[in-house]
């Protein structure tokens, strides 16, 4: 975890005892938690093969890790298509925190 991220989650923390004491409301609160959500980064194609050989995964189990086809990881890799969404989001997990995590 990097110093940023260890940061967020010590203001967070005191965010939400102020919030569970009454001193901070509700919109407040929600508007902190949504300011506090790791941005989603985007890859190029090659950074997305990077991060598959990084994990000595083939492009078939990558995929299947992402809950995806073969093909899309093929064109990614290929610059053909860009992961978006939930797909990206799954990319940005998995690079933080390894595959293991969407087992």
């Amino acid at each position: 975890m990097s110093k940023h991220e260890r940061l967020l989650d010590v203001l967070h923390s005191t965010a939400q005892g102020l919030h569970v004491a009454g001193t901070m409301d509700g919109a407040t609160m929600r508007d902190f938690d949504a300011l506090c959500l790791t941005p989603v980064q985007d890859y190029t194609a090659a950074q997305i093969k990077h991060l598959r050989l990084r994990f000595k995964a083939s492009q078939a189990v990558f995929a299947a890790y992402l809950n995806i086809s073969t093909s899309t990881v093929q064109k990614w890799e290929q610059g053909q298509k860009h992961p978006n969404g939930p797909s990206l989001k799954l990319l940005n997990l998995a690079d933080r925190k390894g595959l293991d995590v969407l087992a």
